[in-house]
């Protein structure tokens, strides 16, 4: 009775593994169908040297850093906060306002406001100010007759800072509201 057991469990384990090993099928094999590897040629082949072109600038001209040139958008000008606060100061204003009539006199150009802080604060409180700086914006360009339609809005805190320097004029140059061309 104890072999006929024993013969049993063995013909179930057997069974149970050839049905393991042959129910599945290799993965080596189907991924290595499925995949066409080029023939590599006999001798490696080099690109052919790629010649750097560059604009040509007078001697006297000193190249500015990408992210001051992408600042400069001419016609809309950056508007600055006070530290902590996301109302809109009176420089803050009199910016505004012009890049309300340039975006007035510039009915098919959409905009981005990008909402940004110093570094001080944590990362969050940081993203909320940039948005809520980057909202009064937009509420002041609105205002101003500038469908809200062509204006979209982002925070991106203390991420991008314009200046890196550790002091208040420094802050002072993160704490704004910048404006991105995003469709003419």
């Amino acid at each position: 009775m104890f072999n006929l057991k024993l013969k049993s469990w063995g013909v179930f384990i057997c069974l149970l593994l050839f049905v393991g090993l042959a129910g599945c099928p290799k993965k080596t094999e189907t991924a290595s169908q499925s995949i066409e590897v080029p023939p590599t040629p006999s001798t490696p082949s080099t690109p052919p040297p790629v010649e750097e072109v560059r604009p040509s600038q007078p001697s006297n001209v000193i190249e500015e850093p990408l992210k001051s040139v992408a600042r400069e958008i001419p016609g809309l000008k950056d508007a600055f906060f006070d530290f902590d606060k996301a109302s809109i100061t009176s420089d803050g204003k009199a910016a505004l306002e012009g890049d309300a009539d340039w975006l007035k006199a510039n009915p098919t150009v959409k905009i981005k406001i990008e909402g940004h802080c110093d570094e001080r604060g944590t990362n969050e409180y940081n993203l909320a100010l940039g948005e809520k700086r980057a909202h009064s914006a937009k509420l002041f360009l609105t205002a101003q007759g500038v469908s809200s339609a062509r204006i979209s809005t982002i925070s991106y805190g203390e991420d991008r800072p314009f200046c890196t320097e550790h002091n208040e004029n420094c802050y002072a140059q993160n704490r704004r509201a910048h404006f991105v061309i995003t469709t003419k």
